[in-house]
C-alpha cells in the first residue's frame, strides 16, 4: 500500500514514523521437539504513517493487534517482516548499539502502570533509570529531573523516596508518564494509558498528556479501545480488526462519514451522555476469527451485514476515498447500484 502526500494544510508536515508492511507472526509449538504447527498472526501487512507533532490513535477490539504493533513498531518485538522508518532511519537495520541510543527518542506508557514498576525500588528511582542507562549525568542531576517531571505530570518532590504500593492508580500512570519523559524522547507509545482508570482521572491524565505535547512537541502513537477517548485526543486514526488496518483518517472524517461497516458499527456503540437521545445500534453477529486461521478475502467478511460473494474471495485493498481517507472495503468500489451509498449512509443516529 502506498500513501499520497499530504494535501492543504499539512503539506508542510514531516513524517516521523513510517510503517511499512508490517507483520508480527507467533509461532505455536507442539510435540516432543516443540515444532511450529502454525502461526497467529497477530499483526499482517500493516502500514501507516505518523506525522511529527501528531497523535495517531490505533483502536479496535480486544486482540485485533493493537499492542502487538505498538511494540514491533519500538522493536520491544522482533518483527516478522516489514519496516519501520524512525526520523528516517530504518529501526529494524539498526545494530544494538545504535538502537540504544535511538532509545532515546522513543519510549512507551504501558496499560497497567503498577506492574510495569519495581515495587521494591523508590519511583524517583524507576523514573531516572534511563537517564543513568543513556546520559552521564550524575546523581543530583539526574534527581534535579526525576523532580521537574514529577511536578509537570501533578505530583510533588518528596513522592520520589516513596514506593509503588503507595500510590493510587492514577498517580502510578502519572509516575510512568514521568518516567517516559525523563529522557525527553521524540515519540511515545500511549499502550492504553488510561482503560484502567476512573472516568475523571481519565481526564486528568489525558489533559496532562496533551499539554506535554504541547511543551516539549511531543508525536503520540496512542492505542486505546475506548472511540470516545480518542475522538478527544488524537488528530488521526487508524481502526484495526483481526491484524489488519481496515480504515485510516482524519478525527473529524472518521467520526463525521465513517467508510468501513466496522468502523460503523464501533462508532454506533459509544454511549451518549444524554437519556433523551437514542442511537441505532449496528450489532455484528458471531465471534471474532481465530488469527491461527484469519478468514479468506476480507476479514471482516464473516460478521458483516453488507458482505457480498467477492468480500469472501478476495483481500480489498486500503485506497483513498479522498482527503487521505483510506478504507479496505470492497463496497466501496464495487460497482453495484446503491452499494457505496449503503455503506456511506448506514445511519447511526436516530431520534
Amino acid at each position: 500500500m502506498s500513501y499520497k502526500k499530504s494535501q492543504g494544510p499539512q503539506r508542510e508536515k514531516r513524517i516521523l514514523v513510517d510503517v511499512k508492511n508490517l507483520q508480527k507472526f507467533f509461532p505455536v509449538r507442539a510435540g516432543l521437539l516443540q515444532r511450529v504447527k502454525a502461526w497467529v498472526k497477530a499483526v499482517d501487512d500493516v502500514s501507516f504513517f505518523i506525522y511529527e507533532g501528531e497523535s495517531f490513535g490505533l483502536v479496535g477490539e480486544s486482540g485485533c493487534g493493537k499492542t502487538t504493533a505498538g511494540r514491533t513498531i519500538l522493536r520491544l518485538l522482533p518483527a516478522t517482516s516489514g519496516t519501520v522508518t524512525f526520523d528516517g532511519k530504518n529501526l529494524f537495520d539498526m545494530s544494538a548499539a545504535d538502537l540504544k541510543k535511538m532509545r532515546r527518542d522513543m519510549q512507551i506508557i504501558f496499560q497497567d502502570p503498577y506492574s510495569s514498576l519495581d515495587p521494591r525500588m523508590p519511583v524517583g528511582e524507576s523514573i531516572g533509570e534511563g537517564l543513568r542507562v543513556h546520559t552521564n549525568k550524575n546523581a543530583q542531576e539526574r534527581y534535579d529531573v526525576v523532580v521537574e517531571m514529577l511536578t509537570r505530570v501533578g505530583l510533588r518532590a518528596d513522592h520520589a523516596r516513596r514506593y509503588p504500593h503507595e500510590f493510587s492508580g492514577g498517580q502510578r500512570q502519572r509516575i510512568g508518564i514521568a518516567r517516559a519523559l525523563a529522557l525527553r524522547p521524540k515519540f511515545i507509545v500511549c499502550d492504553e494509558p488510561v482503560s484502567a482508570l476512573d472516568v475523571s482521572i481519565q481526564a486528568q491524565v489525558l489533559n496532562i498528556l496533551k499539554e506535554l505535547q504541547a511543551d516539549f512537541g511531543l508525536t503520540y502513537l496512542f492505542i486505546a479501545h475506548n472511540l470516545s477517548v480518542v475522538e478527544h485526543f488524537s488528530d488521526r486514526v487508524g481502526v484495526m480488526y483481526l491484524g489488519k488496518l481496515v480504515e485510516v483518517a482524519s478525527r473529524e472524517d472518521l467520526y463525521a462519514d465513517p467508510l468501513h461497516p466496522y468502523t460503523q458499527a464501533l462508532l454506533s456503540a459509544i454511549p451518549v451522555p444524554d437519556p433523551t437521545y437514542k442511537r441505532q445500534r449496528i450489532i455484528l453477529e458471531g465471534d471474532v476469527p481465530s488469527p491461527l486461521n484469519p478468514p479468506r478475502g476480507c476479514r471482516f467478511h464473516t460478521r458483516c451485514p453488507l458482505a457480498f460473494d467477492r468480500c469472501s474471495q478476495e483481500e480489498p485493498p486500503l485506497k483513498d476515498y479522498g482527503t487521505e481517507h483510506y478504507a479496505a472495503c470492497w463496497l466501496l468500489e464495487s460497482g453495484e447500484p446503491g452499494a457505496s451509498k449503503i455503506v456511506r449512509n448506514v445511519p447511526i443516529e436516530a431520534t
